[in-house]
């Protein structure tokens, strides 16, 4: 396997530096991609540089996560309109621990000799002193070189400027190239696009500093068709972290795509060869309605993510929306995963001590909860046949329910019609 080719025809590969396909097929060659700390999980937006490494891994290379510990600290200005906050050191080993666990379902870190490892550049940093930083580092590279980058002009035209700390981040990034050139043999740094020059300024430093000779390569920035920010639903970013993000409204993010983002995400982030994914384009073309590409984007990138239990339980509860299944299946979920199902479905709590002694469903719905804005509504929706609890057609205004009904010894659901779902959470 071709590592740049690969990229290329998957639409992943945006900027590649001379020398480099040449380098990597020669043999094996170590190469590394940071990832930011500020949260205790990735997202979907990290998902393509992961996959970058995964490829590279597949391609016979030894591939380093480097999880920025330091730069963490400091706050990387690319892309950036204002500073943002800086993380403690407690906060930052509890992210860095999270992450750890996400990258290991997705690189393999025991294959022999390009075995993937983690890397944190808080180990180099935590006692290098800022004299023999700017000694070592700064000399290296000048102020006039660090002001030509587009992300440091951006910020300095613009109207909260820019400052000292995170003007020395490119510094602080070109320094752990350096590091893990001279230490670890890494010859190749990637990223995003915008982290070009970040990168070249990492080459430039073991260039000026050691006469070494360094390599760079960026991916395309993942963007929606219709140009909103890809990653992020009304309800924010989908994590990769399941308490974060269930793994149902992570496998609907991914079957919820246009058409045109799918035939993009599909080479993105799928292991799916280019056969594979012309097929599956050739059956989805004619019937677009059967959602065959997006099916197939989701069961592969949710199993990958969160295994096949969680790919199966996000598939019942879709049926279970949207189909005709029954209500059996949510007995077997934790309380969170029922949570995680009916997030975004209005929620209603009442006690559970009015369920003890049963309810009249009028009541229940009118009274109890307002899924309904009186009583006289309830029972005429009641009577048409439009109102079922549990997915059971309610026959009569006069039903009693109790706590023998409730699902998991806490939830009843309630629909008005066919697609109007409300959960009632007894406590």
């Amino acid at each position: 396997m071709n590592f740049v080719e690969e990229l290329r025809w998957r639409g992943m590969l945006h900027d590649i530096m001379p020398g480099t396909e040449e380098l990597l097929n020669k043999g094996m060659v170590a190469g590394y991609i940071g990832f930011d700390p500020t949260a205790d999980s990735l997202h979907v937006g990290s998902l393509a540089q992961i996959m970058t490494l995964i490829h590279f891994q597949r391609a016979g290379h030894k591939p380093f996560a480097l999880v920025g510990g330091a730069t963490g600290m400091v706050g990387d200005p690319s892309g950036k309109s204002a500073e943002r906050n800086l993380l403690s050191e407690d906060v930052l080993q509890h992210n860095l621990h999270g992450i750890q666990k996400q990258l290991e379902k997705f690189l393999d870190f025991d294959c022999g000799t390009n075995s993937a490892e983690l890397v944190n550049n808080y180990d180099w940093f935590k006692n290098y002193t800022f004299l023999n930083f700017i000694r070592d580092v700064g000399k290296h590279i000048t102020v006039n070189y660090m002001m030509a980058k587009d992300s440091v002009k951006n910020r300095i035209s613009g109207d909260t400027g820019m400052s000292f700390t995170e003007f020395t981040y490119q510094l602080v990034q070109g320094f752990d190239f350096y590091y893990l050139w001279k230490h670890h043999n890494c010859v190749l740094q990637m990223g995003g696009s915008d982290q070009w020059g970040n990168i070249v300024t990492g080459t430039e430093l073991i260039r000026r500093k050691d006469g070494g000779e360094a390599f760079a390569l960026t991916s395309q920035l993942i963007k929606k068709a219709d140009g909103t920010k890809f990653g992020k639903t009304e309800g924010g970013n989908i994590w990769l972290d399941p308490e974060k993000t269930s793994p149902y409204k992570f496998y609907q993010f991914w079957l919820n795509t246009s058409d045109d983002d799918a035939r993009t995400y599909i080479r993105i982030f799928t292991l799916f060869d280019q056969q594979t994914i012309e097929a599956l384009e050739a059956e989805h073309a004619p019937a677009p309605h059967m959602r065959t590409l997006q099916k197939a984007l989701a069961k592969d990138i949710t199993i990958r993510t969160h295994g096949e239990v969680e790919y199966k339980k996000a598939i019942q509860s879709s049926e279970f929306l949207f189909g005709n299944t029954g209500i059996e299946f949510l007995s077997e979920l934790s309380e969170s995963e029922v949570l995680g199902i009916f997030e975004g479905v209005p929620n209603f709590r009442m006690s559970i001590d009015e369920l003890k002694q049963g309810v009249n469903v009028t009541d229940l719905l009118a009274v109890s909860t307002s899924i309904f804005p009186s009583k006289g509504e309830a029972r005429k929706m009641i009577q048409g046949g439009g109102v079922a609890i549990n997915k059971n057609k309610v026959a009569l205004p006069e039903d009693t329910f109790g706590i023998t009904n409730l699902i998991g010894s806490k939830f009843l659901v309630a629909q008005k019609g066919k697609k109007n779902y409300f959960l009632i959470i007894a406590e």
